[in-house]
């Protein structure tokens, strides 16, 4: 009866130190995710880009924004 009462702490312990680890991988992705260089700030050109791809500007006006900008 003791043994199973052991193995069944033991198993408690083995889980409560998985969430721990678990918590502290989340906590530093998301730290680390605040400043992340994958996640870059959108250009103005990214966003006269995507204007254009969904067709709420012409050619023409597209082109001169970007001269505009000079890009």
């Amino acid at each position: 009866m003791w043994g199973y009462m052991n193995d069944g702490m033991g198993l408690g312990m083995g889980l409560v130190w998985v969430a721990l680890i678990v918590l502290v991988v989340v906590v530093v992705r998301l730290a680390m995710g605040s400043g992340s260089s994958a996640r870059r700030e959108r250009t103005a050109l990214d966003m006269l880009k995507e204007r254009y791809a969904r067709g709420e500007i012409g050619r023409d006006e597209f082109e001169q924004k970007k001269r505009d900008m000079g890009e």
